[in-house]
């Protein structure tokens, strides 16, 4: 079973550093690269009111936060949910930085990185993919058709569900490698194949293939000025 969490957090600022905290975090679990429901949401109170700039973003005000928990009251809860699965995040520093920061004033020495089996960057996995392109999650969105057409504000649970899709997207190709028998739905019997029995036919070009392949590497000599090599190896 492979098991991942999405996740996003919001936060009162951009420097832990700085004394900024988070005010919410979402995840959203992913098992075989299937949504399960099985999601983790908290609102936080920070302690300290969020920048302007922060509360354009999430629109989580101070008097709102006000009654909810404080990060030591959610801490276990959260380390038992994300203990050995791989954690993906977009521009994973920045919350994996704030999260750490958030245990390190508890006077805990968790850290995301040793709590989760592995931590991805959809933002580094985007940049690959697409050099010189903008990678922000809303680009990411448009450019593999994710719908964030409710995404007004950010928010930490709806950030982590439109991720969850994107990275999907990003990987799409990888669904053709996974094998889990282990996954296979109750009742499913999984019949092997003995692929040593299977003899592929070999198939030989004709004469009249051979000539126009010949042409053909004639037409590119000559394009070349002689450059080619193809014509000088031994096969």
């Amino acid at each position: 079973m492979t098991r991942q969490i999405v996740l996003d957090t919001e936060t009162t600022g951009l420097s832990a550093e700085g004394g900024d905290r988070i005010v919410e975090i979402g995840c959203v679990e992913l098992v075989n690269r299937r949504l399960t429901r099985n999601n983790l949401h908290f609102y936080l109170n920070p302690e300290r009111d969020s920048h302007e700039g922060a509360l354009a973003v999430h629109g989580l005000t101070t008097e709102f936060l006000s009654d909810k928990p404080k990060f030591a009251a959610v801490a276990d809860e959260l380390v038992a949910y994300l203990r050995g699965a791989e954690v993906i995040i977009h521009n994973a520093a920045f919350d994996v930085g704030f999260l750490n920061n958030e245990f390190k004033l508890l006077g805990r020495t968790e850290t995301i990185r040793g709590i989760a089996g592995e931590v991805t960057d959809t933002l580094a996995m985007a940049k690959e993919l697409y050099p010189g392109k903008r990678n922000s999650l809303d680009a990411l969105c448009d450019r593999l058709g994710v719908d964030n057409s409710t995404r007004t504000l950010h928010g930490a649970l709806l950030d982590a569900e439109l991720l969850a899709d994107v990275y999907i997207q990003l990987t799409r190709g990888q669904e053709a490698l996974l094998i889990d028998l282990g996954g296979s739905e109750p009742g499913v019997a999984v019949q092997a194949i003995d692929l040593a029995a299977i003899v592929l036919p070999v198939l030989a070009a004709s004469e009249s293939e051979l000539a126009a392949h010949d042409a053909i590497l004639g037409q590119l000599d000559k394009a070349s000025g002689g450059k080619t090599v193809w014509r000088t190896v031994a096969h």
